[in-house]
């Protein structure tokens, strides 16, 4: 028959090609492999498939005639042929040679085609070209024969018993390695048990050999550890005397280190002794200061440059200790030469000044008498012609040229009781023997030098040197200059000690008060506290302060018949000596500090007294005196300074306590009094007539006074 053939034509056509050359190994699933793995191209369609597929999926209707006639039944089975080719190729397209057959058959139709007339081909060119360009409706064409498949079908059978084979091979084989596995572990367990036994003996061998080690490592230990307590013993006796040696030999040290240190001190205090007496003596030195008492400067000149350079060496000296370092003994020697060189130089000024003075003296000793008596003779007329002035005015207006009776006999009797103390206390003012004088100083030292340290800096300080006082007169012990004393060691060690502390207490206001205002209050406070607690200081304070200031009463003590004009000024407070009387800025500075203590003693008392006791001398005794001191005659110079005076410490405390009296007082003052102050003072003594007004004017004005520079704050009393 054509058809098988064409068939057969077909599949040598496929044989023959590159693509029909393929081997086929039976044992591609033992290896696991891929059937198609030996193909390394993939099967292609012509490029005419598609002509061919239209071609073969004509309708019946337009080529059933035309291939009856010319083929019979060749072209459906070689239809067939190509639909069952395509259609296997479809089913698996893995195989190279369903490829080739597809190909081939397709090629073989075309050679059938073209036996068709030129007419059909001419009509149908067109759609063949339109059909091609849509290859996605290709028909299912099956090129392989029956036999073919049933070749096929023998392969795939032969493929699955071969791969049964192996699956039955392969589980064989895995039972077998199973086996092997199960003997083979049993045999290890049974080594590993007797590696474990073998192991287990060597350890405690080695157990053993450790342990006896050990224990002779012990033993040896043990001896070793006997030999080094010994050898610590002894080691730690040597240490034991070494440290004794050591301490001893620190100790000797630190002695030495004392014994340098009291005498590095010892050096420095005569390093500052001597310091200090260079540096007084440099001052006596000073030109400037030699003008004052005429001493020719010109042959001075050269003794006050070495002073000063000798005031430099010891400076210089004195520098290297302040970095905290005594002096050395080179130190020493240096300081005291130039104290001895400067006491030389001393002794040639005063060689000098002495001869100067002599001179002088001889020349003006009798102008200077001369001058004395007529100033003597000027003075006594000119107080005369005073008092005399005094008491007619007095009688013209009214106003008084002393004190009244019962403020002049409060006067007298405290100057008789003062008296009368310095008498009792005679036996230790004039001691006769070294152990009375002895105690005479002591407790003067016991009673001026706490009062000569009243300042300022703390109320801590002020209390403590408060309660040293009031222990030295209540008779208990207190330490003076290292030593202690008592006032019951001598039966008139008490008055000696209230007459000595009220003689420092006014000398401080005569002295400390008058160059610093502000040094009146501690002062005061603390003479206040001892006035409450002893009264007799008291009124010693005020016999005092009435004798060297008597404006404190206030009294103008009138000039007596046979009185010389010397002794009539110390009775009004001048000091007089050989050289004169002193002059009136100094006397004035002296009365002002006075005046300014006794204002602050009648406004302040002691904080820790009780406060249901008044103060001793209190405010009531500030008023009597300044309503006094405006009922009597004003003095040039000294009324304005120590009106002045007085109300600026006391005015404060007189405003409050009085308030319109005290205005009253203040604006009487100021209109009234102030003019008779003009009227008495010269133009060369209106320096304290002007700081008077300026104040009246202005606390009237401002109708306040303002509190007094220095008074002491509740926080003073904290520190």
């Amino acid at each position: 028959m054509p058809s098988e053939n064409l068939r057969w034509q077909t599949l040598q056509a496929l044989k023959s090609s590159s693509k029909g050359n393929i081997t086929y190994d039976p044992y591609w699933s033992e290896r696991g492999e891929h059937i198609l793995a030996g193909c390394n191209e993939v099967a292609v369609l012509s490029s005419q498939s598609g002509v061919i597929l239209e071609r073969l999926s004509m309708s019946p209707r337009q080529t059933s005639g035309f291939q009856r006639s010319n083929s019979g039944e060749s072209s459906p089975g070689l239809s067939e042929e190509i639909s069952a080719s395509v259609s296997s190729t479809a089913s698996n397209p893995d195989t190279d040679s369903k490829h080739s057959t597809l190909s081939a058959a397709w090629h073989l139709q075309a050679k059938s085609e073209q036996a068709i007339g030129d007419e059909v081909r001419d009509e149908n060119q067109e759609a063949d070209v339109i059909n091609v360009s849509s290859p996605a409706s290709l028909p299912a064409v099956s090129l392989l024969s029956p036999k073919a498949m049933e070749t096929e079908g023998c392969i795939i059978k032969f493929e699955q018993e071969q791969r049964e084979k192996a699956k039955m091979a392969l589980k064989l084989w895995q039972e077998m390695q199973e086996k092997l596995l199960v003997e083979v572990a049993s045999s290890e367990s049974e080594q590993l048990k007797r590696f474990e036994e073998f192991m287990e003996l060597k350890q405690r061998q080695e157990y053993q050999s450790m342990r006896d080690m050990m224990d002779r490592g012990a033993k040896e230990s043990i001896g070793r550890q006997e030999k080094l307590k010994e050898e610590q013993r002894h080691r730690r006796k040597i240490l034991n005397l070494r440290l004794r040696e050591a301490e001893q030999q620190r100790l000797r040290e630190a002695e030495l280190e004392r014994q340098r240190q009291a005498e590095g001190r010892e050096r420095l205090r005569n390093l500052n002794t001597i310091q200090e007496e260079i540096l007084q003596l440099n001052q006596l030195l000073d030109p400037s200061a030699q003008n004052k008492s005429d001493v020719p400067t010109a042959s001075l000149s050269s003794l006050s440059t070495r002073g000063n350079q000798l005031c430099s060496q010891v400076s210089e000296v004195v520098r290297k200790t302040s970095e905290g370092e005594f002096p050395s003994m080179e130190d020493m020697t240096v300081a005291e030469r130039a104290l001895h060189e400067m006491r030389a130089l001393i002794r040639l000024m005063q060689e000098e000044v002495a001869k100067a003075q002599e001179k002088k003296k001889q020349e003006q000793e009798q102008e200077e008498k001369r001058r004395k008596q007529t100033e003597l003779q000027a003075q006594q007329e000119a107080q005369k012609a005073a008092v005399q002035s005094a008491k007619e005015k007095a009688k013209r207006k009214g106003l008084q040229n002393s004190a009244e009776d019962s403020t002049l006999k409060w006067y007298k009797e405290l100057q008789e009781s003062a008296a009368q103390c310095t008498q009792s206390i005679e036996q230790l003012t004039s001691p006769k023997d070294a152990q009375t004088k002895k105690l005479k100083l002591e407790l003067q030292k016991a009673a001026t030098i706490p009062v000569s340290q009243i300042a300022s800096n703390s109320g801590s300080q002020l209390r403590e040197i408060f309660d040293k006082i009031d222990k030295l007169l209540s008779g208990q012990q207190v330490v003076s200059g290292g030593k202690s004393v008592s006032t019951s060691q001598h039966p008139q060690g008490l008055d000696f000690v209230c007459y000595k502390l009220a003689e420092k207490f006014v000398k401080q206001g005569e002295e400390e008060v008058a160059s610093h205002h502000e040094a009146a209050f501690p002062i005061a406070v603390v003479a206040s506290g001892i006035w409450e607690l002893h009264p007799q200081v008291g009124d010693l304070i005020l016999a005092h302060l009435h004798r060297k200031c008597p404006y404190a009463v206030p009294h103008y003590p009138p000039m007596k018949e046979g009185t010389s004009v010397e002794e009539y000024q110390r009775i009004l407070g001048y000091r007089v000596d050989d050289s004169g009387v002193e002059g009136q800025d100094s006397f004035l500075k002296r009365m002002s500090g006075m005046i300014r203590l006794y204002a602050a003693i009648i406004q302040l008392k002691w904080p820790y007294s009780s406060k249901q006791v008044a103060a001793p001398h209190g405010l009531n005794h500030g008023w009597r005196w300044l309503a006094q001191m405006l009922n009597m005659e004003p003095l040039a110079d000294i009324t304005a300074t120590l009106l002045f005076d007085f109300l600026e410490v006391c005015g404060n405390a007189l405003m409050k306590q009085y308030q319109g009296q005290f205005w009253k007082l203040i604006l009487l003052l100021k209109d009234e009094y102030f003019q008779r102050i003009e009227a008495v003072t010269s133009s060369g003594q209106m320096g304290s007539v002007i700081r008077l007004k300026q104040f009246l004017e202005t606390s009237l004005q401002s109708r306040q006074i303002s509190p007094p520079k220095g008074q002491l704050s509740t926080m003073f009393w904290r520190s």
